[in-house]
């Protein structure tokens, strides 16, 4: 098993290395080079800031039994394609029974944002430590579960 973070502009990457370094997994953060990161734990893949580069990147990287930590719903639904496990920065697990519904809520977003003649901007609410303490009880969950499936 291994872990491949999305981690541009990533909030839980030291979440998910102190989770991977108690249970000895390894750990790769994949970014582009408008996100040039380091770290102490994870090894760190820098690809060109091209559309979609990190993405394809993780996609090529992760196999059966991995997880991956992203928050593009498209990355999810390849990496489960593959049989490794996903999970956004909410906690939210993405699964072979939500991915669909997942994509499409996201294609009917989009059409409607399209269709709007207002263009709102919308603001997301801050990170609380909160949403820390649930993506950290929910990731160390799936870390658990894949590895009693997978040994």
């Amino acid at each position: 098993m291994h872990i491949y973070v999305d981690a541009d502009a990533c909030p839980v990457i030291r979440i998910v290395e102190n989770i991977a370094r108690k249970y000895n997994i390894e750990t790769t953060l994949i970014c582009d080079t408008n996100h040039m990161l380091t770290s102490d734990y994870s090894d760190v893949v820098t690809v060109s800031a091209g559309a979609d580069a990190v993405d394809f990147k993780l996609v090529n990287l992760c196999t059966r039994d991995d997880i991956v930590v992203t928050q593009d719903y498209g990355v999810a639904a390849m990496a489960l394609s593959k049989g490794a496990y996903a999970i956004h920065q909410s906690g939210k697990w993405y699964t072979t029974d939500n991915i669909d519904q997942m994509l499409m809520q996201r294609h009917i977003t989009k059409c409607a944002k399209r269709a709007s003649s207002k263009n709102h901007i919308k603001r997301h609410k801050k990170r609380s430590n909160e949403d820390n303490i649930h993506f950290a009880e929910s990731f160390e969950k799936l870390v658990l579960l894949a590895q009693t499936k997978k040994g």
